[in-house]
């Protein structure tokens, strides 16, 4: 996939990546075994960024093995099922304090005293964190309520229409 369509299917889905919902982020433990978790996330325009503590154990295992892959989802009612696919390699770094983007995902989601309070108890919480940096490689959007779905669903669709 070129930078170009990535860049696309990115666009189409910039009202996920501005939302308050986790995604799920899939990589290969430690011990070899696949894990998906939910993570908050800020999209800079570049890069997906998660944090976390520097000793989560996911930390350790992305630096081993740091393909991932993220998928946002939505389902509003009447509107369809949306979904946002993302693969790329996660670039880690560990810095002093919290890492800016957290805080910048968790307002998303509060205001006001709400997310002050958050934040104060982050800084009091974390002197280092993980700053987890994943520019996608690969991209999908789906919005099943627009027509928008896998190929593979859009050419049986066809057949069973013929």
């Amino acid at each position: 996939m070129d930078q170009h369509d990535i860049d696309a299917e990115l666009a189409a889905a910039a009202d996920l990546l501005g939302s308050p919902s986790a995604a799920h982020l899939a990589y290969v433990a430690q011990d070899g075994t696949p894990r998906v978790v939910p993570v908050g996330f800020f999209w800079t325009g570049q890069e997906l960024v998660v944090s976390t503590a520097e000793t989560a154990p996911k930390v350790a295992a992305l630096v081993a093995r740091p393909d991932v892959a993220l998928t946002l989802d939505a389902d509003v009612p009447g509107a369809g099922a949306r979904s946002l696919s993302v693969r790329g390699r996660a670039e880690i770094r560990v810095v002093d304090g919290v890492v800016e983007e957290y805080l910048a995902a968790a307002r998303k989601g509060m205001a006001g005293e709400e997310y002050e309070q958050f934040a104060a108890a982050c800084r009091g919480l974390y002197d280092r964190m993980a700053r987890i940096a994943v520019r996608p490689r690969w991209a999908r959007y789906y919005d099943f309520g627009a027509g928008r779905v896998p190929r593979f669903l859009q050419e049986l669709a066809e057949r069973s229409a013929m």
